[in-house]
């Protein structure tokens, strides 16, 4: 019997997940774990948001004896071409970069160090231990200026209005010329506005709960004209777990496919597939905590954008992936772990 990533449960080998110890490492190394595999993460637990936070993350991986913690950065010369030689993982996960649009006006050079040094350091490491399968995180701001909504996978994407969604444009191009010319199977994923337990503390759901519950006033930007394809984490991890048998090259989805005609390689759209007001999920919270929000509406901030919204029609047909958590049910398990995680009322 096959599990969802299209190894047999107990003999899915080893899996290589970059930025283990972040949010969505986190929940897909437990994922993994539960579905069999034997995972490698590596991170290196820095200081953009509070370190304490991915050290509980990772204190709840470390007690299986199937997980190998490694501590550092993917920029690090050499330090990932160890990795896969000493493992030689099937499947990779990269998920590690420096992530925040506001915070790369700001550092810049983080972005460049973790996003493009830390992408070519991993493709370096593919090159010389190929895996059956890599995969690597984007993101919905790589569509940039895009205003035809849903977003598909096959739409012009060279517009892009922050810096650090340039660099995660860069590191889809990087990869398609080393899935051409050393015939890597790579799949790229763009995630959508990813929330859920273990956040990031520099993401709307925690600035948003924290602020409700302890009375300070939220930000809302645009004047809370936005849309976001809100998407739960469990839901992206299982499709990331999905996608990992869905090897580019040797499972075509039809004409809407986004395959590459000289590589094996394709770009994969994760999301919920369907837009939500921000006030609409402002309300959930408020829902969630029992609270009234004290609302301060400001203009747009530099680097964002409106609306997202993601087409899913190849994630479906590739994996037959449907989301299973609706709004409410997730910000509230969401609320419901950050006052256990920070004890607040």
């Amino acid at each position: 019997m096959q599990d969802a990533t299209g190894a047999g449960k107990g003999s899915a080998g080893t899996i290589l997940i970059t930025g283990a110890a972040g949010f969505i490492g986190f929940h897909l190394a437990q994922a993994m774990l539960a579905q069999g595999w034997r995972v490698v993460g590596i991170d290196n637990h820095n200081s953009y948001y509070d370190p304490a936070l991915k050290a509980a993350r990772e204190a709840r991986l470390t007690p299986d004896p199937r997980y190998r913690p490694v501590r550092g950065g993917i920029e690090e010369p050499g330090l990932l071409a160890r990795i896969f030689a000493e493992e030689r993982p099937g499947a990779v996960v990269h998920l590690a970069a420096q992530a925040g649009v506001r915070h790369s006006i700001d550092n810049p050079r983080a972005y460049v160090q973790a996003n493009l040094i830390g992408t070519f350091e991993l493709l370096e490491a593919a090159r010389a231990c190929p895996p059956r399968h890599m995969l690597l995180a984007s993101t919905s701001s790589a569509y940039g200026a895009n205003t035809e909504m849903p977003y598909r996978e096959t739409d012009k994407a060279d517009s892009q209005m922050s810096f650090y969604a340039a660099t995660k444009k860069s590191t889809e191009a990087m990869a398609h010329s080393y899935a051409h010319l050393f015939a890597l199977p790579i799949t790229v994923f763009r995630f959508f506005t990813v929330y859920g337990p273990w956040g990031r503390p520099d993401m709307a759901p925690y600035l948003f709960t924290s602020a409700i519950l302890e009375g300070r006033p939220i930000r809302v930007f645009n004047h809370g004209d936005m849309k976001r394809d809100f998407t739960f984490v469990t839901d992206l991890v299982r499709a990331i777990g999905l996608l990992v048998g869905a090897v580019p090259g040797t499972d075509p989805a039809g004409e809407f496919d986004s395959l590459s005609p000289v590589a094996p390689f394709r770009v994969v759209n994760i999301g919920n597939g369907a837009p939500v007001q921000l006030m609409d999920f402002i309300a959930a919270i408020e829902t969630a905590t029992g609270r009234r929000a004290d609302r301060q509406m400001l203009p747009m901030q530099p680097g964002d954008v409106p609306a997202t919204w993601a087409d899913t029609t190849l994630l479906r047909a590739l994996s037959g992936y449907a989301p299973q958590t609706n709004l409410q049910d997730g910000v509230a398990a969401y609320v419901d772990w950050f006052r256990s995680f920070y004890g607040t009322d």
